[in-house]
Protein backbone atom coordinates (compact mmCIF):
# COMPACT_ATOMS: atom_id res chain seq x y z
CA UNK A 1 0.00 0.00 0.00
CA UNK A 2 1.40 3.39 -1.02
CA UNK A 3 1.25 6.47 1.21
CA UNK A 4 0.16 8.46 -1.82
CA UNK A 5 -3.15 6.58 -1.80
CA UNK A 6 -4.27 8.79 1.07
CA UNK A 7 -3.87 11.86 -1.12
CA UNK A 8 -7.20 10.68 -2.47
CA UNK A 9 -9.81 12.72 -0.56
CA UNK A 10 -12.18 9.77 -0.15
CA UNK A 11 -9.50 7.53 1.38
CA UNK A 12 -8.19 10.41 3.50
CA UNK A 13 -11.67 11.10 4.90
CA UNK A 14 -12.21 7.42 5.66
CA UNK A 15 -8.86 6.95 7.44
CA UNK A 16 -8.95 10.25 9.35
CA UNK A 17 -12.50 9.53 10.50
CA UNK A 18 -11.31 6.27 12.03
CA UNK A 19 -8.25 7.85 13.67
CA UNK A 20 -9.88 10.92 15.18
CA UNK A 21 -11.66 9.25 18.15
CA UNK A 22 -8.39 7.64 19.29
CA UNK A 23 -6.42 10.86 18.74
CA UNK A 24 -8.96 12.86 20.72
CA UNK A 25 -8.70 10.44 23.63
CA UNK A 26 -4.89 10.36 23.61
CA UNK A 27 -4.71 14.14 23.31
CA UNK A 28 -6.95 14.69 26.32
CA UNK A 29 -5.08 12.08 28.36
CA UNK A 30 -1.55 13.37 27.62
CA UNK A 31 -2.39 17.06 27.75
CA UNK A 32 -4.48 16.80 30.90
CA UNK A 33 -2.03 14.56 32.74
CA UNK A 34 1.00 16.60 31.66
CA UNK A 35 -0.39 19.98 32.68
CA UNK A 36 -1.84 18.75 35.98
CA UNK A 37 1.38 16.92 36.85
CA UNK A 38 3.51 19.85 35.77
CA UNK A 39 1.64 22.60 37.59
CA UNK A 40 0.56 20.73 40.71
CA UNK A 41 2.92 17.76 41.03
CA UNK A 42 6.33 19.42 40.70
CA UNK A 43 8.25 21.56 43.20
CA UNK A 44 8.97 25.26 42.74
CA UNK A 45 12.35 26.15 41.28
CA UNK A 46 14.89 27.47 43.80
CA UNK A 47 15.55 30.55 41.63
CA UNK A 48 12.41 31.12 39.56
CA UNK A 49 9.84 29.84 42.02
CA UNK A 50 6.49 28.77 40.56
CA UNK A 51 7.06 30.98 37.50
CA UNK A 52 9.15 28.25 35.90
CA UNK A 53 6.08 26.04 35.55
CA UNK A 54 5.01 28.04 32.52
CA UNK A 55 7.59 25.85 30.75
CA UNK A 56 4.89 23.17 30.45
CA UNK A 57 2.94 25.42 28.07
CA UNK A 58 5.58 27.72 26.59
CA UNK A 59 8.12 25.16 25.37
CA UNK A 60 5.67 22.68 23.77
CA UNK A 61 3.70 25.52 22.14
CA UNK A 62 6.87 27.07 20.71
CA UNK A 63 8.07 23.71 19.41
CA UNK A 64 4.74 22.95 17.75
CA UNK A 65 4.63 26.46 16.25
CA UNK A 66 7.93 25.88 14.44
CA UNK A 67 7.13 22.26 13.57
CA UNK A 68 3.77 23.31 12.11
CA UNK A 69 5.51 25.60 9.63
CA UNK A 70 7.87 22.83 8.56
CA UNK A 71 4.89 20.50 8.17
CA UNK A 72 3.31 23.18 5.95
CA UNK A 73 6.56 23.36 3.97
CA UNK A 74 6.54 19.60 3.31
CA UNK A 75 2.88 19.52 2.28
CA UNK A 76 3.38 22.63 0.12
CA UNK A 77 6.27 20.96 -1.69
CA UNK A 78 4.11 17.88 -2.21
CA UNK A 79 1.48 20.13 -3.77
CA UNK A 80 4.00 21.83 -6.07
CA UNK A 81 5.54 18.53 -7.17
CA UNK A 82 2.64 16.07 -7.13
CA UNK A 83 -0.39 18.41 -7.30
CA UNK A 84 -2.28 16.55 -4.59
CA UNK A 85 -5.07 18.78 -3.33
CA UNK A 86 -5.23 17.13 0.10
CA UNK A 87 -1.64 18.21 0.81
CA UNK A 88 -2.42 21.83 -0.11
CA UNK A 89 -5.55 21.76 2.05
CA UNK A 90 -3.58 20.25 4.93
CA UNK A 91 -1.09 23.12 4.75
CA UNK A 92 -3.96 25.61 4.71
CA UNK A 93 -5.57 23.83 7.68
CA UNK A 94 -2.37 23.85 9.72
CA UNK A 95 -1.69 27.59 9.38
CA UNK A 96 -4.23 28.95 11.91
CA UNK A 97 -3.19 26.28 14.41
CA UNK A 98 0.49 27.12 14.00
CA UNK A 99 -0.29 30.83 14.28
CA UNK A 100 -2.19 30.22 17.52
CA UNK A 101 0.70 28.20 18.93
CA UNK A 102 3.10 31.00 17.97
CA UNK A 103 0.89 33.52 19.75
CA UNK A 104 0.70 31.30 22.85
CA UNK A 105 4.49 30.96 22.84
CA UNK A 106 4.98 34.73 22.51
CA UNK A 107 2.45 35.45 25.25
CA UNK A 108 3.73 32.90 27.74
CA UNK A 109 7.31 33.91 26.93
CA UNK A 110 6.47 37.52 27.79
CA UNK A 111 4.86 36.45 31.08
CA UNK A 112 7.90 34.32 31.88
CA UNK A 113 10.36 36.98 30.76
CA UNK A 114 9.06 39.79 32.96
CA UNK A 115 10.20 38.36 36.33
CA UNK A 116 13.31 36.72 34.83
CA UNK A 117 14.61 39.52 32.58
CA UNK A 118 12.78 42.51 34.03
CA UNK A 119 10.91 43.13 30.76
CA UNK A 120 8.11 41.55 28.76
CA UNK A 121 9.98 41.92 25.48
CA UNK A 122 13.54 42.24 24.21
CA UNK A 123 14.78 42.35 20.63
CA UNK A 124 16.56 39.06 21.17
CA UNK A 125 17.43 37.15 17.95
CA UNK A 126 15.17 34.24 18.83
CA UNK A 127 12.27 36.41 19.97
CA UNK A 128 12.56 38.63 16.92
CA UNK A 129 12.65 35.74 14.45
CA UNK A 130 9.68 34.18 16.26
CA UNK A 131 7.72 37.42 15.92
CA UNK A 132 8.56 37.50 12.20
CA UNK A 133 7.34 33.89 11.94
CA UNK A 134 4.04 35.03 13.46
CA UNK A 135 3.79 37.74 10.78
CA UNK A 136 4.46 35.11 8.10
CA UNK A 137 1.61 33.02 9.51
CA UNK A 138 -0.68 36.04 9.23
CA UNK A 139 0.49 36.70 5.67
CA UNK A 140 0.03 33.06 4.68
CA UNK A 141 -3.55 32.99 5.95
CA UNK A 142 -4.33 36.37 4.37
CA UNK A 143 -2.95 35.23 1.01
CA UNK A 144 -5.14 32.13 1.01
CA UNK A 145 -8.19 34.30 1.71
CA UNK A 146 -7.30 36.98 -0.83
CA UNK A 147 -7.12 34.73 -3.90
CA UNK A 148 -10.33 33.27 -5.26
CA UNK A 149 -8.83 30.46 -7.37
CA UNK A 150 -7.76 27.75 -4.93
CA UNK A 151 -5.00 26.29 -7.12
CA UNK A 152 -3.41 29.71 -7.62
CA UNK A 153 -3.69 30.37 -3.89
CA UNK A 154 -2.01 27.04 -3.16
CA UNK A 155 0.84 27.87 -5.56
CA UNK A 156 1.52 31.31 -4.11
CA UNK A 157 1.18 30.26 -0.48
CA UNK A 158 3.59 27.38 -1.13
CA UNK A 159 6.20 29.87 -2.33
CA UNK A 160 5.54 32.07 0.71
CA UNK A 161 5.93 29.00 2.92
CA UNK A 162 9.37 28.29 1.48
CA UNK A 163 10.48 31.88 2.19
CA UNK A 164 9.05 31.80 5.72
CA UNK A 165 10.90 28.57 6.48
CA UNK A 166 14.07 30.66 6.86
CA UNK A 167 12.56 32.40 9.88
CA UNK A 168 11.10 29.16 11.22
CA UNK A 169 14.64 27.73 11.15
CA UNK A 170 16.04 30.87 12.78
CA UNK A 171 13.42 30.86 15.53
CA UNK A 172 14.53 27.33 16.42
CA UNK A 173 18.31 27.75 16.16
CA UNK A 174 18.93 31.49 16.63
CA UNK A 175 20.44 30.98 20.10
CA UNK A 176 23.04 28.69 18.53
CA UNK A 177 24.09 31.42 16.08
CA UNK A 178 24.03 34.44 18.40
CA UNK A 179 25.26 33.87 21.94
CA UNK A 180 24.55 37.43 23.09
CA UNK A 181 20.77 36.97 23.18
CA UNK A 182 18.79 36.93 26.42
CA UNK A 183 16.95 33.73 25.52
CA UNK A 184 18.40 30.60 27.05
CA UNK A 185 19.57 27.67 24.96
CA UNK A 186 17.26 24.75 24.29
CA UNK A 187 15.80 23.19 27.44
CA UNK A 188 15.96 19.70 25.90
CA UNK A 189 18.53 18.62 23.33
CA UNK A 190 19.74 15.20 22.27
CA UNK A 191 23.37 16.18 21.81
CA UNK A 192 23.71 18.71 24.64
CA UNK A 193 23.56 18.76 28.39
CA UNK A 194 20.03 18.64 29.76
CA UNK A 195 18.90 22.01 31.15
CA UNK A 196 15.74 20.78 32.87
CA UNK A 197 15.67 19.15 36.29
CA UNK A 198 14.59 15.50 36.31
CA UNK A 199 11.46 16.33 38.34
CA UNK A 200 10.22 18.44 35.41
CA UNK A 201 11.28 16.29 32.49
CA UNK A 202 8.56 13.61 32.56
CA UNK A 203 5.54 15.94 32.81
CA UNK A 204 7.22 18.08 30.13
CA UNK A 205 7.44 15.06 27.83
CA UNK A 206 3.73 14.41 28.44
CA UNK A 207 2.96 18.03 27.55
CA UNK A 208 5.03 17.70 24.38
CA UNK A 209 3.05 14.60 23.43
CA UNK A 210 -0.23 16.33 24.26
CA UNK A 211 0.54 19.44 22.21
CA UNK A 212 1.72 17.44 19.20
CA UNK A 213 -1.32 15.16 19.37
CA UNK A 214 -3.52 18.24 19.66
CA UNK A 215 -1.89 19.69 16.56
CA UNK A 216 -2.37 16.48 14.55
CA UNK A 217 -5.98 16.16 15.71
CA UNK A 218 -6.85 19.75 14.82
CA UNK A 219 -5.11 19.51 11.45
CA UNK A 220 -7.12 16.40 10.58
CA UNK A 221 -10.37 18.06 11.66
CA UNK A 222 -9.63 21.25 9.73
CA UNK A 223 -8.44 19.36 6.63
CA UNK A 224 -11.66 17.34 6.63
CA UNK A 225 -13.56 20.64 6.86
CA UNK A 226 -11.58 22.10 3.95
CA UNK A 227 -12.35 19.03 1.82
CA UNK A 228 -16.06 19.35 2.58
CA UNK A 229 -16.01 23.06 1.75
CA UNK A 230 -14.24 22.29 -1.54
CA UNK A 231 -16.86 19.67 -2.41
CA UNK A 232 -19.66 22.08 -1.53
CA UNK A 233 -18.14 24.80 -3.72
CA UNK A 234 -17.78 22.36 -6.63
CA UNK A 235 -21.42 21.26 -6.29
CA UNK A 236 -22.59 24.86 -6.12
CA UNK A 237 -20.60 25.76 -9.25
CA UNK A 238 -22.01 22.71 -11.06
CA UNK A 239 -25.59 23.62 -10.14
CA UNK A 240 -25.02 27.23 -11.19
CA UNK A 241 -23.67 26.20 -14.60
CA UNK A 242 -26.52 23.75 -15.06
Amino acid sequence: MSLWEYANPVKFMRLSGRLLPFLLGLTGLCLGAGILWGFFGTPDDYKQGSTVKIIFIHVPAATVAVSAWFMMLVTSLVWLIRRHHVSALAAKAAAPIGMTMTLIALGTGAIWGKPMWGTYWAWDPRLTSFLILFVFYLGYIALWNAIEDSDTAADLTSILCMVGSVFAFMSRYAVNFWNQGLHQSASIAVTEKQHVDSSYIYPLFLCFAGFFLLFVTLVLIRTRTEIRLRRAAALQARNTNA
